[in-house]
């Protein structure tokens, strides 16, 4: 059973930051400056979980990185936005191509780039180091930090409240 106040049965779609989300918020750097991300690997099934039972995930970063798009496209992730400055009119530009409604997609960010995204999505998601001013507006704290598996738990929970999660032959491989 979920400790999320909201109907996670009305969950379509997932979007995500990257750094301080899907990533540790102090990144490493080598010796041109190109950050060096590390990802989770229980977020990175969750992820590949989710799009393999037919929801939409987006991935919508400040950040750029060729790593960015191997790691989420080998995950199936196809709708990967890289370079975004101002991430609201890339976040209605992804629900509108998807066909959903705001009501059924989480946004989970961690930094004041996130707010205008957070309080336009139907469930705002922060994990638990985010800014206090995410925190402030989140709808859900995870008990887990970024980089640590905070995307897993949000994923999981909509899963499971769903029935998706352990379900079949498709939870147990990649």
């Amino acid at each position: 059973m979920s400790g999320i106040n909201y109907d996670l049965t009305k969950i379509k779609g997932f979007a995500f930051d990257i750094d301080g989300v899907l990533s540790p918020s102090t990144i490493p750097m080598d010796a041109e400056g190109t950050p060096l991300r590390m990802v989770n690997i229980k977020d990175g099934y969750a992820i590949q979980l989710a799009v393999r039972h037919g929801y939409k995930i987006a991935i919508i970063t400040g950040g750029t990185a060729k790593a960015n798009d191997v790691r989420y496209g080998a995950l199936g992730v196809k709708d990967i936005f890289q370079g975004v400055a101002h991430k609201l009119p890339c976040f209605k530009e992804w629900i509108e191509k998807n066909n959903l409604d705001p009501s059924e997609v989480i946004y989970m960010g961690d930094d004041i780039p996130d707010l205008p995204v957070l309080r336009a999505a139907g469930l705002a998601c922060a994990p638990h180091d985010a800014a206090s001013e995410v925190l402030a507006t989140a709808d859900y704290i995870s008990r887990f930090t970024g980089g640590y598996g905070c995307v897993r738990d949000i994923i999981e929970q909509v899963m499971k409240a769903n029935g998706d999660w352990m379900s079949g032959d498709k939870a147990f491989g990649w």
